[in-house]
């Protein structure tokens, strides 16, 4: 047995400029498998959320707002992702800095760009020892109560309809091996029930909402686990509403995916909940991390509950771990080994997605005026040879495209949708490249476009 002996140190919360949300029209991926009722049209499973979809799963990324404005970020999100989980936007800091005064401009962009792709949310975190604003720990005791059961009601209540599963309490017992719970304010100023009454206000507050216990180093069977098991456990027996449990598993040579796994995940699905992998990364590069990556997948669909599983982060380079490459996604948004490894243990197949064997496209900006600017999409083979290439471009309204070369344009009734296909240019050799660009009129909106998904034939 692999138990976990260190924790991960505190994320980091992302301060930024808000930058304008982007209004997408195309259609997203659609996440299922009792996180969501969302439900629409198949499409073929070459991406990592279409996948996990035919599998009855959704395949999620933590979303940091302040990369909402980058065109290969936003592209792989919208491409790959069926569920979302806002990084640091829904912590109390970022919600609640001053007691009483809301603040959900970041955690709304986000939520507004999943609806618009038809993703769903995972909220990420209602009460949590860390990232408290200061005021929270000099409350007494009364006060405390208040306060926690009132961030919990105005937050819930804010989102309700649109958030679909929320992380309740977040890392409240310790590491090592006494199974005790973790310092914090609401533990030594409200005791052992707070978990509890956090519980039974969210149900109060979102009557349909999902409500998870999560916490890390609980992926393998250990004193730490075994509490949160006991917990839950008892929760059942009570009546106290509690819906999922959520496994952060954040792994690395130290602490690499525990041999256990699947079978720790399958006890807690036995006392009735589902399970969800909620925060996973792995360090590491090539086979190795692939083999990793795929062992958690399959463990996850050997567990009829586990529902569905979240990266945290789409792309190493804004990973709270970037030395360590944890993600599938490196620096420039290419698809890596652990991609693969994924794709095929959900069943998938590549070349719809960007990948190494179908085409991937990239945009950039070559010039700009005002009122206007010319765009730039480069497709990319992959690793054979391509007769042909699709590929969308969605600009945001009130823009519009005025003009276009080097490929074949349609549009969607709303003219904000272009599916551009080659003139004279789809033949590729293998990792070979072509070009096509475009004039969009801004109309006071200067947002980038967004790219699709890019099909080879």
């Amino acid at each position: 047995m692999t138990a976990h002996t260190q924790g991960p140190p505190p994320r980091p919360t992302p301060r930024s400029r808000a930058r304008r949300a982007l209004v997408l029209g195309t259609a997203g991926l659609l996440a299922t498998a009792g996180l969501t009722a969302l439900s629409g049209p198949a499409e073929a499973a070459g991406t990592l959320g279409s996948a996990a979809t035919a599998k009855g799963r959704y395949f999620g990324a933590a979303v940091s707002a302040q990369y909402l404005g980058e065109s290969g970020y936003v592209s792989t999100l919208n491409r790959e992702f069926s569920s979302v989980t806002p990084e640091n936007e829904m912590k109390w800091d970022a919600v609640e800095a001053n007691r009483g005064t809301f603040t959900f401009g970041s955690a709304d962009r986000i939520v507004s760009h999943a609806q618009s792709r038809g993703m769903s949310v995972r909220g990420h975190t209602l009460v949590w020892h860390s990232q408290l604003p200061g005021w929270v720990a000099g409350l007494g005791a009364a006060d405390l109560r208040s306060a926690m059961n009132h961030h919990i009601t105005t937050v819930m209540q804010h989102y309700k309809g649109k958030v679909l599963a929320w992380d309740v309490v977040n890392e409240a017992f310790q590491d090592g091996g006494s199974g005790a719970r973790r310092s914090s304010p609401f533990q030594d100023k409200l005791g052992n029930g707070f978990i509890e009454e956090a519980f039974r206000t969210a149900r109060a507050a979102d009557p349909a909402a999902k409500l998870c216990y999560n916490d890390y180093n609980t992926d393998g069977v250990n004193a730490k686990s075994n509490a949160v098991y006991a917990m839950v456990k008892d929760f059942r027996a009570r009546g106290v509403p509690i819906d999922c449990v959520g496994f952060q598993s954040h792994f690395n040579s130290a602490s690499p995916v525990p041999s256990d796994y699947r079978a720790n995940l399958q006890r807690f699905a036995d006392l009735g909940v589902d399970v969800q992998i909620t925060e996973l990364d792995i360090e590491g590069s090539g086979s190795a991390q692939a083999t990793a990556y795929g062992n958690v997948v399959n463990a996850c669909l050997a567990v009829s509950r586990c529902t569905g599983i979240t990266v945290w982060g789409v792309t190493d380079k804004y990973s709270w771990r970037s030395s360590g490459t944890p993600l599938l996604f490196d620096g420039d948004y290419a698809e890596k080994p652990a991609y693969d490894a994924v794709l095929a243990a959900l069943g998938g197949s590549g070349g719809g997605g960007g990948g190494t064997a179908g085409c991937s496209v990239s945009y950039t900006t070559t010039a700009q005026w005002n009122g206007g600017f010319n765009g730039q999409v480069t497709v990319t083979a992959g690793s054979a040879p391509i007769t042909g290439w699709t590929t969308t471009v969605t600009v945001t309204p009130p823009q519009k495209v005025s003009a276009t070369w080097n490929g074949a344009p349609t549009w969607d009734g709303s003219g904000n949708v272009m599916t551009m296909r080659p003139s004279h240019n789809g033949n590729l050799s293998a990792g070979a490249s072509t070009t096509f660009g475009f004039t969009v009129m801004t109309n006071g909106n200067t947002s980038p476009p967004v790219l699709g998904t890019c099909t080879a034939s």
